[in-house]
């Protein structure tokens, strides 16, 4: 479906767009769900549902907005829907059945995946907007249907959970020099990450 563009340029091809912000929307859901089959479910859901209403986006407007927005829509609908039903979880299970190696101390990306599934959906989703969306507290508001206030709150506080959460796992190991430059690491690309 291919439209004209009103800022000139070549015309607009919806699909071609749509496909290019498959791998936008698959990070922001695996950011917001933590797992990735179900991630996929949800961004399948969403490129459906942006197709069946491709006839009432406004060509010249951001598609990345729109679609985070039919995502976000469908993601609350199903943690509505499932909300008395418990999902098996395989890392869960994996982690009560295990118990890790003592040489495998100090902080891993997993430690901040898991620290980011800790946090309250409206953070997590804060977080993922502004920081690895990369959109301004302007549009992640817009998209999350909040105050731009309310989103820059989230955001901090995200931020400064996480870093609680991540330091407290940090005080709970005994690291040498290089384990604690590894964990000075994870909070840097973390910082990068949010003010970015």
């Amino acid at each position: 479906m291919a439209a004209s563009n009103p800022g000139g340029g070549r015309p607009f091809d919806f699909r071609l767009e749509l496909t290019g912000v498959a791998p936008h929307l698959r990070a922001f859901a695996r950011g917001l769900c933590g797992r990735p089959d179900y991630a996929d479910d949800l961004v399948q859901e969403t490129l459906l549902k942006a197709w069946a209403a491709r006839d009432s986006f406004q060509p010249g407007t951001s598609i990345r907005s729109w679609t985070f927005v039919i995502l976000r829509n469908v993601y609350l609908s199903e943690a509505r829907r499932n909300r008395f039903r418990g999902d098996y979880d395989p890392d869960a299970a994996e982690r009560l059945l295990s118990q890790p190696a003592s040489q495998e101390d100090g902080l891993h990306m997993g430690d901040l995946r898991n620290a980011m599934m800790q946090l309250s959906p409206e953070r997590r989703e804060a977080l993922l907007l502004v920081g690895a969306g990369g959109f301004s507290y302007e549009e992640a508001a817009d998209i999350a249907r909040c105050a731009v206030g309310t989103m820059k709150s989230r955001v901090a506080r995200a931020r400064r959970s996480l870093e609680e959460m991540l330091g407290e796992q940090s005080r709970n190991f005994t690291r040498s020099a290089s384990q604690s430059v590894a964990h000075t690491d994870l909070l840097a690309e973390l910082d990068k990450v949010v003010h970015s």
